[in-house]
């Protein structure tokens, strides 16, 4: 491993959004104000480090409700779920908090009250998700899935007088852009959402790696390969030209990765805390001398209540 020191471009923002503050504060609450175990439909938020954590605690991950007993609390996960397991959680009489995040929940708002009107929909996301699972489960019937330009020429909505365009909002900006695009081609009438549904937190960390990208020869992704967010930040700079990698944890770092590079950009996923982007600097650190320097970039005030009940 070359000795030549290195220079780490943090990119910012990166790391912890609003909506998995708070997602992770309200199982934290609840363990406080209600005690282990509090049982959570799905991951929290899809990152192995938080939820490992949180299971430290006293928090029992799930994914039917057949696995949680009678009368204990249940936390719904940041993505959201569907009016089914809804409708079954609230019939098998758990203590419920919702911590489905608040851009995912307006997703669902504007489904259940575009449906009332007779409207079908267009979803761009992946297949299998669990924010699309949800959103997707918010209705019957009438709401159909697009992953690429190609899903859209096969897709058949039984009506197109009155249909309606929704995103998953962890999805690349560009690509979503451009499915958009040939969505309302072939349906010029389609209704759009008022404010895109992709995220502010997705939008600004996509938009902090294209500027970093150009300033660096690699590019470190902090993230859980289960997390589309960042995922979608390492697949941007690879179209960009940089040679990127998505790190779990600081181990993880290969010195093959660095060698011969003197700049490296170090990003995280919107789930990802930022003790593992410190970690991950004291690792590139420790294959060669490091200067970090920080990008100038969007400074992120959103904060988002939580749900009532759970204060301590």
């Amino acid at each position: 491993m070359t000795t030549a020191a290195k220079q780490v471009i943090l990119a910012e923002p990166r790391g912890f959004c609003a909506g998995v503050d708070r997602a992770i504060e309200i199982v934290e609450r609840a363990l406080a104000k209600f005690g282990a175990p509090i049982y959570v439909r799905h991951e929290i938020v899809h990152n192995t480090y938080v939820v490992n954590d949180l299971k430290a605690k006293g928090a029992i991950f799930i994914e039917d409700l057949d696995q949680v007993p009678a009368g204990a609390t249940l936390v719904f996960s940041a993505h959201g779920v569907s009016k089914a397991v809804q409708d079954e959680a609230r019939r098998r009489g758990f203590d419920i908090f919702d911590a489905t995040c608040p851009l995912v929940s307006k997703v669902h708002m504007e489904v259940a009250k575009l449906a009332r009107d007779g409207y079908e929909f267009i979803m761009i996301g992946h297949k299998g998700h669990p924010e699309v699972e949800g959103t997707m489960g918010q209705l019957d019937h009438g709401i159909h899935l697009v992953e690429d330009v190609a899903d859209v020429a096969r897709v058949q909505p039984a009506q197109t007088e009155r249909l309606a365009l929704v995103t998953q909002t962890t999805l690349s900006v560009d690509d979503a852009a451009e499915i958009s695009a040939a969505v309302r081609q072939r349906f010029p009438l389609i209704r759009e959402p008022k404010q895109q549904d992709i995220c502010y937190a997705t939008q600004n960390r996509q938009d902090a790696v294209k500027v970093m990208s150009r300033q660096v020869e690699v590019v470190i992704v902090v993230g859980s390969p289960t997390s589309s967010n960042s995922n979608r930040l390492a697949e941007l700079a690879r179209k960009l030209g940089v040679p990127s990698y998505m790190v779990d944890s600081a181990d993880e770092v290969q010195p093959g990765w660095l060698e011969g590079k003197s700049r490296i950009g170090l990003t995280a996923g919107a789930s990802a805390p930022e003790l593992l982007v410190t970690q991950v600097i004291d690792r590139i650190r420790s294959l060669g001398g490091v200067a970090v320097q920080r990008m100038d970039g969007v400074r992120e005030t959103v904060k988002f209540p939580l749900p009532k009940g759970l204060k301590i």
